[in-house]
């Protein structure tokens, strides 16, 4: 896969947390988090993408969706390289019961099963749980 692929996430920052889903790179045997949304489709906006995908994921709308900025994230994850433009959102689930529950498993479009947490912000840095993309935490604080 060697394109930029344009992707839109959503950290519905709620009390200092966020809500992420726990991935696994099993060649670097690492435990991250990212915020949920995907790959925005050819001709969708960055806000229709991440509403889309947390409708697919989550069942929920999104209420006073705000753009964050933009991140650039070049990686590897499970040996392969990938480059990505991120579009950064914040909003709130309509679904509030969503709010209350610590942890949810989540089945993707490809029918993966992910679990998805909320984490405090405190969580993440230096010597602690690693968050993705690389600069989002700079950004949210």
């Amino acid at each position: 896969m060697n394109h930029i692929r344009p992707i839109a996430l959503c950290v519905f920052k709620n009390n200092n947390r966020i809500l992420v889903f726990e991935g696994h790179d099993s060649i670097k045997n690492e435990t991250y988090y990212r915020p949920l949304g995907g790959g925005i489709e050819f001709g969708e906006s960055g806000e229709a993408a991440v509403r889309r995908e947390i409708m697919e994921e989550l069942h929920s709308e999104i209420e006073g969706l705000e753009h964050l900025g933009y991140l650039e994230n070049i990686f590897v994850h499970n040996g392969n390289m990938g480059h990505e433009i991120v579009m950064v959102y914040d909003g709130a689930l309509t679904k509030v019961g969503l709010y209350e529950q610590a942890e949810m498993e989540v089945i993707e479009a490809n029918g993966e099963r992910i679990r998805v947490v909320w984490k405090s912000l405190n969580e993440f840095g230096e010597g602690k749980s690693i968050l993705y993309p690389d600069g989002l935490l700079e950004m949210l604080k």
